[in-house]
């Protein structure tokens, strides 16, 4: 297709949302901010670089605009949706054409169902459930290629941080040990409809398969720990007493459980302080630290029978 007529589609495609928006309200307490600028919807779809053959998840479809530009390049969209009156929109705008028999709709709230299978999952994201629902993404099997995501500009950022960084937090680890993730660009406010407060982000995932042999549990439970006060050292965080008690209590199941006797002077502060030392750990700080360096403290602490969940 030549350039000037990519433009017209492009045109037309503005028209068509921007008529469909007139006697619409959007509901913003569920997050629905639609994106209305066709050039970023063309772009966030070929940036997934979906195939044929690919069933993909898209979750907050509103009124279809990224839906129906999927459904023209994919053998299927399965499109998650709260709203029942954008249900209907989304009916009504492919009834009588041939991508309606690509589309399955799936009404309700994604983060209390099962996901379906799917190939790829591409979303302008409701904000409220990015953290919740990105690791139901990434714990879903079997594995899918990829995702690309809207998220709320400073949640995006938090994914992709490095160590050393403001943003670097327990998400940015937890989300880097388990995919690939890499910030795309980013899209102004007043590209959606209404326009939300904050700036927007899109980002790509993939996971890691085969994924880390970690239970990711109690990987998650030892990153609570030290990045409630990532600029503290370990040594100092592991002593607090609540810290203590946790895991003094998780030491005592660990050996009920294996049938191992407690001493009679036992105690874990010493023992939480001699893995930091024996580690190499005890001076560093959550907030410099690299996943390689959280595997070898989570390790240290399981080898002595210190467990996080």
């Amino acid at each position: 297709m030549k350039q000037k007529e990519r433009d017209q589609d492009q045109v037309g495609l503005y028209w068509v949302v921007r008529r469909r928006f007139l006697g619409i309200r959007f509901n913003t307490g569920l997050g629905q901010h639609i994106l209305k600028n066709p050039l970023i919807v063309t772009s966030i779809v070929e940036k997934a670089a979906l195939r044929p053959t690919d069933v993909v998840l898209e979750v907050g479809p509103g009124t279809g605009n990224m839906t129906v530009k999927m459904l023209e390049k994919v053998k299927k969209v399965i499109a998650c949706e709260l709203d029942v009156k954008l249900v209907g929109e989304l009916q009504k705008r492919v009834q009588g054409t041939p991508l309606a028999s690509k589309l399955e709709i799936k009404i309700g709230d994604v983060l209390k169902s099962d996901l379906p299978f799917f190939d790829a999952c591409v979303a302008n994201l409701p904000y409220q459930i990015s953290s919740p629902f990105i690791f139901k993404l990434l714990l879903h099997r079997p594995f899918f290629r990829c995702a690309v995501l809207m998220f709320q500009k400073e949640f995006a950022l938090r994914l992709v941080a490095r160590p050393g960084s403001p943003q670097y937090c327990r998400l940015s680890v937890n989300t880097q040990l388990l995919a690939r993730v890499d910030h795309l660009m980013k899209v102004g406010r007043n590209n959606f409809k209404p326009p939300p407060k904050v700036e927007s982000s899109v980002v790509r995932i993939e996971p890691k398969n085969p994924p880390p042999p970690i239970n990711f549990q109690e990987w998650d439970g030892l990153l609570r720990i030290v990045f409630v006060r990532k600029n503290k050292t370990l040594s100092a965080v592991f002593n607090s007493n609540a810290v203590k008690r946790l895991l003094e209590q998780n030491y005592r199941i660990h050996c009920s459980q294996n049938n191992l006797k407690i001493p009679e002077n036992f105690n874990i502060g010493n023992l939480i302080q001699g893995i930091l030392r024996d580690t190499g750990y005890s001076e560093k700080r959550a907030r410099i630290m690299d996943i390689d360096d959280f595997i070898r403290v989570l390790h240290g602490f399981n080898a002595e029978g210190i467990h996080f969940s």
